[in-house]
């Protein structure tokens, strides 16, 4: 499968995972349900311009109901397609954390924590965590799940059965009948997708999300746009820029992707970063002298002998599931998002070598967010739908066998895992709507973009090439491990994109930290 879905502030999530400090969508607000609670109510908006035709939308006043401790959940109305606002709409849910000093408000910062498939609802929630106390003092905190996702009306294509099937599937195939079985998993995915989903599929591409983006801004009242957004939400916000330059505010895009690539490059670029963040792993382990080795080659060694026995033998996991080799791997990538979590992968790793890989599926269950029950969320299924709307990517089975060598020449270990999961993209029954391109945002106010030097899921280079092609674009730099920058143990990043967001005053120049 691809591996594109991110994982931000690992500890919040694991707040959500657990199921502790959600405030619920079936609770009500003070006075019973429908009330509003106190320092809440409809919003105030419309703020400025609103695109002709999109007027009801924008003058929508949704009302916030109280949802958990300081927090508002509203329901509210896009157009299912922005060349018809007239026609059907659809639904978005969004997560409001009130700014605690009331009197001293900045305004609004909107949050998304990537994908695509991410739910900004539950990275609202978390918000006590991932972000520092300065911002949630001055503002109100918005998270909301983008067309597709979560709580919002969502992209439905699988059951649980199907999904794990689909997970589980070989993602190196080394024969005709390998790439066969691949190939059925991937057309099963686009097949129900079509047919439960096959009315919003064209309209979940980034640039409708970005749209509906500006609807929010409007209603709740903010003339520019401030936001956070992560991994694929730097893309988000970017597209936002591109169409609203003029709407934007203070932008922080962390763990940026390069909207210039092509899907090819960004594959590629993306396989050879988590072998950069495992090399990393590797190291710190030798020179720890940890149970998988002395030196980084001997670690390497052993997880790519578990990686390379786990295609012909998979390990037991639990008393439904075997652990394929692309569970394996699923578990190998998943700690790579954060040191926090490199002792379980040397466990893990450790488990597998000793034929026991209940601890491999637990991890990569923790990354497709899966439990006893099913599935958390559509995640796993949301990030084809907008992935293969967005711009063109392997388009035939013949195409992927002849870019394979070039795959493997960039990242033996990694490169046929990130080819093969394209499959699902060339059996998409949308066409993409678009291709790779620049985005200079000519206009917006300066936008603040942070890479990470070993970042596993978003290349340091993909920061570097965002920043420069952006007009107003300045790049902050964490020469560190792990997926984004924020809140990563780094207080000069924090302390600067924390700055930018309360003041406005963002870097005159890249900053180093």
């Amino acid at each position: 499968m691809k591996f594109r879905k991110t994982t931000v502030m690992l500890a919040a999530l694991a707040v959500l995972l657990s199921g502790c400090g959600v405030a619920s969508r079936a609770q009500n607000a003070e006075g019973g349900p429908g009330g509003t609670s106190t320092g809440g109510g409809p919003s105030k908006g419309p703020a400025g311009p609103i695109p002709a035709g999109l007027e009801q939308f924008y003058n929508q006043q949704p009302v916030w109901e109280r949802c958990g401790s300081n927090q508002q959940c509203a329901t509210i109305k896009v157009p299912l397609d922005y060349t018809k606002p007239a026609g059907k709409t659809i639904e978005l849910r969004a997560r409001k954390v009130l700014a605690r000093d009331r009197a001293g408000r900045v305004g609004t910062l909107f949050v998304n924590p990537g994908g695509p498939g991410g739910s900004g609802v539950e990275f609202a929630a978390s918000a006590g965590f991932a972000l520092g106390a300065s911002l949630l003092r001055k503002f109100d905190v918005i998270g909301w799940d983008p067309r597709g996702v979560g709580e919002s009306t969502p992209v439905k294509c699988l059951d649980t059965e199907q999904l794990d099937k689909f997970i589980a599937a070989d993602g190196s195939p080394d024969d005709e009948a390998e790439i066969t079985e691949l190939n059925d998993e991937a057309k099963t995915l686009a097949d129900g997708c079509e047919q439960r989903s096959g009315e919003l599929l064209p309209h979940v591409g980034t640039k409708d999300a970005a749209r509906d983006i500006d609807v929010l801004r409007g209603i709740v009242g903010d003339s520019q746009l401030n936001y956070l957004g992560y991994s694929y939400g730097t893309f988000l916000g970017a597209t936002y820029a591109e169409l609203f330059p003029k709407n934007v505010g203070r932008l922080v895009l962390d763990g940026a992707v390069d909207p210039s690539k092509t899907s090819q490059e960004n594959n590629i670029a993306q396989a050879k970063g988590f072998d950069t963040a495992l090399d990393a792993f590797a190291a710190d382990c030798a020179q720890r002298q940890c149970r998988l080795g002395n030196s980084k080659a001997e670690v390497l060694g052993k997880v790519d002998k578990l990686i390379n026995d786990s295609d012909a033998t998979p390990l037991p996991g639990d008393k439904d599931r075997k652990v394929t080799q692309a569970i394996v791997v699923l578990g190998v990538i998943y700690p790579l998002y954060s040191q926090e979590l490199w002792p379980r992968l040397e466990d893990a790793v450790l488990d597998g070598l000793d034929g026991k890989g209940a601890r491999l599926l637990a991890l990569a269950d923790q990354y497709t967010e899966r439990s006893s029950a099913g599935y958390a969320n559509n995640q796993n299924e949301v990030i084809y739908a907008v992935n293969c709307v967005d711009r063109p990517d392997i388009a035939s089975v013949a195409q992927a066998k002849a870019e394979e060598p070039k795959y493997k020449a960039a990242s033996p270990r990694f490169g046929s895992f990130l080819l093969w999961g394209s499959l699902a993209c060339a059996n998409w029954p949308v066409k993409a709507e678009d291709k790779p391109h620049a985005i200079k945002a000519a206009g917006a106010k300066p936008i603040v973009v942070v890479g990470t030097t070993r970042d596993p899921a978003t290349p340091y280079d993909w920061a570097v090439g965002l920043a420069k092609q952006l007009d107003s674009g300045v790049l902050l730099t964490r020469d560190g491990d792990g997926h984004t920058g924020y809140k990563a143990g780094n207080a000069c990043v924090d302390n600067i994109v924390e700055t930018y967001l309360l003041q406005g005053q963002a870097p005159t120049a890249d900053v180093n930290c």
